[in-house]
């Protein structure tokens, strides 16, 4: 009996070390948007439909993951994009749906599709 005690403490002691490499647990939705909260005094909490972690609120039903992480995963869906990304533009739209070429573009809003990714763009 002493020698399971000991495995199960040693197995927690090997858990705990390893848990304190991950900074955040991040939560993922169905709809694939990520939030991440800091582990650090972190605190869950249950309300009905509702899961609590620090300041961030989920509801239940629309959780699909979550797991702990070295870094901050919150997508925000803003990136930037280069101009070897407009370079490699199969197609550009304006938001009438017209198809147009890289230089008729004029400001405002363009839909940017490459081979891989598609892209909202706003020309300032």
């Amino acid at each position: 009996m002493k020698k399971i005690l000991c495995l199960f403490m040693a197995l927690v002691g090997m858990l705990t070390a390893q848990a304190a490499n991950y900074g955040y647990l991040t939560f993922e939705t169905t709809d694939g948007a990520k939030a991440s909260v800091p582990v650090e005094s972190l605190t869950l909490t249950i309300s009905g439909t509702t899961l609590t972690a620090g300041s961030q609120q989920f509801t239940l039903s629309n959780l699909y993951k979550m797991y702990f992480s070295a870094t901050d995963e919150t997508v925000t869906g803003i990136e930037e994009i280069t101009t070897a990304t407009l370079d490699e533009a199969a197609e550009i739209y304006d938001l009438k749906g017209h198809k147009v070429s890289k230089s008729e573009m004029r400001k405002g809003v363009y839909i940017v599709k490459t081979n891989s990714r598609t892209y909202k763009l706003i020309v300032r």
